[in-house]
């Protein structure tokens, strides 16, 4: 099963999405920083057919237009923008990271959108607002003349951003973010987010990482415990651990869903 590439215009900007289709109900997958939406095809094609997972590359990543700023009210706004695009009244908002702090902020500005959040390492409370994480991005070129020259220039990157790359109109080879904007973004998710995961009480699973270089095992009790009807799911891994350990992380959130209504 693969998702079918579509896409929308936001004040001419491409918002590219992949739609893995079917009948059920739908599921909203959002991905972090560094990552695009393909992230989500192996969740897509285990939770089929009962759940139609939609994932868009967002803004400034993979196939989606880089964009003139990158708030948080900014990637709220797309991901209603795409729901309203597809006739979806309400789904399930699933993120990774930067992608699930999205996740819980949809719902807590549109409630009525949002039937359960499945937040994944998302950092309710960043207690270190100094410089941001992906700094290391900062010296590497976006764009190279060709695909070997950009792998050679990303280093240690490469095998991760390897297939990631985009050809460029011109003939050359870019990056699938751009590094300034990946910083720039980040540093927009640094803060004090306890109002908006505790805005809402629908069904809530958060996925904990044992070996989490984000969130700590006490900030990870506080985030369930602090807001209602949320139950855990702890994967041993670190940040990526729904990437590093797909089939536990596929298993909990199947059963998260089982149990909504």
């Amino acid at each position: 099963m693969n998702g079918t590439r579509s896409e929308l215009h936001i004040d001419g900007r491409r918002l590219s999405y992949l739609d893995f289709g079917g009948p059920g109900r739908p599921l909203l997958a959002l991905h972090g920083h560094l990552s695009e939406a393909d992230a989500w095809s192996g969740l897509a094609r285990a939770l089929a057919p009962g759940w139609r997972v939609i994932a868009p590359d967002q803004r400034g990543h993979g196939d989606s237009d880089r964009a003139s700023s990158y708030t948080r009210d900014d990637y709220v706004a797309d991901a209603i923008a795409l729901l309203d695009h597809l006739g979806i009244s309400q789904a399930v908002t699933l993120g990774h990271s930067g992608g699930a702090i999205t996740a819980f902020q949809i719902a807590a500005r549109h409630p009525g959108r949002v039937a359960a959040i499945v937040n994944v390492e998302g950092p309710v409370c960043d207690l270190d607002d100094g410089p941001s994480a992906l700094a290391f991005v900062l010296p590497m070129p976006y764009t190279a003349p060709d695909r070997q020259a950009l792998l050679d220039a990303i280093g240690p990157l490469a095998p991760v951003l390897g297939d990631k790359l985009r050809p460029t109109p011109d003939g050359g080879w870019r990056l699938p973010f751009h590094p300034q904007d990946t910083v720039t973004s980040e540093q927009g998710t640094h803060g004090d987010h306890w109002p908006d995961w505790t805005a809402t009480t629908c069904p809530a699973l958060f996925v904990l990482a044992s070996h989490s270089q984000v969130i700590t095992p006490e900030q990870g009790r506080q985030i369930v415990a602090r807001r209602p009807n949320t139950r855990v799911a702890e994967l041993d891994g670190d940040h990526f651990a729904h990437a590093t350990d797909p089939e536990a992380f596929t298993a909990a959130v199947r059963t998260f869903l089982m149990t909504l209504s």
